[in-house]
């Protein structure tokens, strides 16, 4: 009974992060790209705008919520949610920290520490296309078909190089389990170690997760809005946190696997601390792309995917297997 009291506790305090990180990430990506752009972002709504994403979600909550008349009406209703539950279930097996003493009790600083952890990430990611791939085909709309398909192509291709830079780490750390592999990185993070691992995850994760310039099942020049074009307030609204949520996610996944988790120089700062700075720098990272680079072509997209990054994945692999052999040798 205790263990399920604590792991309920954990979740809560996850999901409130996970939100809390989905409303005003909206408002730092609309600050960050209004400054990158030489022009104002929100600044009305509260002191620095800082209730526009309450505002944003009172409107979202006011909006009519419409369907198309030859939609499936359940599977239409579903696609949203399923989006929304892979992407806040993927945060489960993320730690942010190392233990902690609380009334006398040690506490794991993750909801879940599973022994396959890396693979439950992946897992869970790759239902979340279900979600964008049904709102497409639900909608009897030959634009969001088209971005439905789009979005399935896509995140198919670019996981495997996603998975395939991950296989580096785990070589050299010797497991799935996260926060093992945050411990193999107390002296030297894998950065270090794994930089073309780092560099084609990176690359990959933002085609997982629809970031320009890879947001084609999206690209309003050409498919109005993509896959969620007949969708309207709150299940609009799931689709942005879906978003939005997998874009903290793979920050967080980075952050365990390569940037040494909670760790940080000199013992400045506690674990969290650490953990959540070096998050937030990811995610300024990934507005920045957008802001600075233009949206690709569908086939120069599949192209770079299938014939420079997932090469770029196996040579890395093959590099670092043969490294371990060797200094295990």
């Amino acid at each position: 009974m205790d263990w399920l009291i604590i792991a309920a506790i954990k979740s809560g305090f996850v999901i409130v992060i996970l939100l809390t990180g989905f409303a005003y990430g909206t408002l730092l990506e609309r600050k960050l790209l209004g400054r990158l752009q030489v022009r104002y972002g929100p600044n009305r709504v509260g002191p620095f705008g800082l209730l526009q994403p309450v505002a944003d979600g009172l409107k979202l909550l006011g909006k009519e919520d419409t369907a198309p008349a030859g939609a499936d009406r359940v599977v239409f209703t579903l696609a949203p949610m399923i989006s929304t539950a892979c992407a806040l279930s993927a945060f489960a097996v993320i730690p942010i920290g190392g233990t902690i003493d609380l009334l006398g009790r040690r506490i794991d600083l993750v909801v879940a520490d599973v022994n396959i952890g890396i693979l439950y990430v992946l897992g869970v990611t790759s239902l979340g296309i279900y979600g964008i791939v049904l709102a497409g085909w639900s909608s009897n709309n030959k634009y969001a078909l088209l971005g439905g398909v789009r979005s399935s192509a896509q995140m198919l291709s670019y996981e495997l190089a996603l998975g395939m830079s991950l296989i580096g780490v785990l070589l050299i750390a010797g497991t799935l389990q996260l926060p093992k592999i945050v411990e193999a990185q107390a002296t030297v993070p894998f950065i270090l170690l794994q930089p073309l691992g780092f560099i084609v995850f990176l690359i990959a994760a933002t085609a997982e997760v629809n970031r320009s310039p890879f947001d084609l099942p999206e690209a309003e020049n050409e498919l109005v809005a993509g896959y969620h074009v007949e969708y309207s307030g709150m299940k609009f609204a799931l689709f942005q946190m879906a978003e939005y949520v997998n874009l903290i996610v793979v920050s967080s996944l980075a952050t365990t696997l390569f940037l040494g988790g909670w760790y940080g120089p000199f013992g400045l700062l506690p674990g969290p601390h650490w953990f959540f700075l070096k998050v937030f720098l990811l995610i300024c990272f990934f507005v920045w792309l957008r802001a600075t680079t233009p949206r690709l072509r569908y086939d120069q997209l599949m192209r770079f995917g299938w014939k420079v990054l997932l090469p770029l994945a196996l040579a890395n692999v093959l590099l670092t297997a043969v490294g371990v052999l060797v200094l295990q040798g």
